[in-house]
């Protein structure tokens, strides 16, 4: 497997999900302009502080950055506490909506 290709596809993907530019990403996390985009074109790798960082910025812990299986790991979460607001009736019925959209 080729690490710095699916970290970097990963990397794009969360990115495009938030809606905001490798740049402005980049100035937010308080790098050079083109930090986001040297990391998406393969051209470097963050350190580990800086993915740490990353992580902070899509507000997701470093293994939600890696579970591929949640395609939207930010939403995901969100959507957990807001669960764990409503009623067992109300959950229910939540996991039978959610069911008929994976259908």
């Amino acid at each position: 497997m080729d690490y710095s290709e699916w970290f970097s596809g990963r990397l794009t993907e969360l990115r495009l999900q938030k809606g905001v530019s490798a740049r402005d990403m980049s100035l937010s996390l308080g790098q050079s302009e083109s930090y986001i985009n040297k990391i998406e074109n393969k051209r470097t790798m963050p350190s580990m502080a800086g993915f740490f960082y990353i992580c902070e910025y899509f507000g997701i812990i470093p293994q939600e950055f890696f579970d591929t299986d949640v395609n939207a790991p930010a939403a995901a979460k969100e959507l957990m506490q807001e669960l764990g607001k409503l009623t067992p009736y109300q959950t229910e019925h939540v996991i039978s909506i959610v069911k008929e959209l994976n259908r």
